[in-house]
């Protein structure tokens, strides 16, 4: 199934689709670019933001009853749904002797487990009408792994995995899942970063702000990417270009990343 393609059995227009995290930055941007095509998108995001916007659907991605409502609300509104969009993350990790478990456990909370309860809350649905597509953002970091960032490369890689699983899962009742990977780009994700190691944050935060492309881009890119029926997005070319350094020449992306690792162990003043 395409961007553009209804679920099967539901021959109506225009498209339906659900997006978490959508008050801003790329889920935002995935909002327009859908509306722009047509479709009928559901903008949900936390609580807090959906009091300050009416255009705003509440849903806390780490409640089981804000997701049984969100699917409710899809039932009765639209009869179905033909895109669920995960997209709704924070940013964090932190060197491994840095970091509490309970940014850890934040992390796992909110970017792993928020996908997996959306996954799960929709997939009956989509079973029984026999098509729809399901589209996790993670990151470059699900598939690319820089020091100093083991909790969020992991449940990033815990994305990557969930979305294999049910594209295989899924594929015999007409339901594709794709995940997407982008790397740094201009984002608002970084402004709530909460974590003990101070010396990643900035590192990642001058990766961010010098980025050349922001949301439109990659919102662009991923619309494409489904066009095309791609199961993985890497929706950049610096993304392109990392994933392909590990694939076709390990050597030289371990000497990469550990290089990399050296830089951040110095900018915390832990080498000279």
């Amino acid at each position: 199934m395409t961007a553009t393609t209804p679920t099967p059995g539901q021959p109506q227009s225009p498209l339906r689709v659900l997006i978490t995290g959508a008050a801003q930055g790329l889920g935002a941007s995935l909002a327009a670019a859908w509306e722009q095509r047509g479709a009928t998108v559901l903008r949900t995001d936390r609580p807090a933001v959906a009091v300050e916007r009416a255009d705003i659907f509440a849903l806390d991605i780490t409640s089981d009853a804000d997701w049984a409502a969100a699917r409710d609300h899809v039932e009765r509104t639209w009869g179905g749904l033909d895109v669920l969009v995960n997209n709704a993350g924070i940013a964090g990790g932190g060197r491994l002797d840095v970091s509490t478990m309970e940014e850890w456990q934040r992390l796992v909370d909110i970017n792993l487990m928020g996908a997996v309860r959306g996954t799960a809350t929709f997939t009956p649905l989509l079973k029984r009408q026999r098509g729809g597509t399901i589209v996790n953002v993670a990151s470059l970091a699900g598939l690319v792994h820089p020091a100093g960032m083991a909790g969020y490369n992991a449940t990033k890689a815990a994305v990557v995995a969930l979305t294999e699983t049910t594209g295989h899962e899924l594929a015999a009742y007409g339901v594709t899942a794709h995940v997407v990977c982008p790397s740094y780009f201009r984002t608002g994700l970084l402004a709530g970063a909460q974590g003990a190691d101070t010396a990643l944050t900035d590192v990642m935060t001058q990766l961010v702000d010098h980025a050349r492309l922001g949301p439109d881009d990659i919102a662009a890119a991923v619309l494409e990417g489904l066009d095309a029926g791609t199961e993985v997005i890497l929706p950049d070319p610096d993304a392109a270009r990392a994933y392909a350094l590990k694939l076709a020449d390990r050597a030289a992306y371990d000497q990469t990343m550990r290089a990399q690792a050296r830089k951040l162990a110095v900018a915390a003043g832990e080498f000279a």
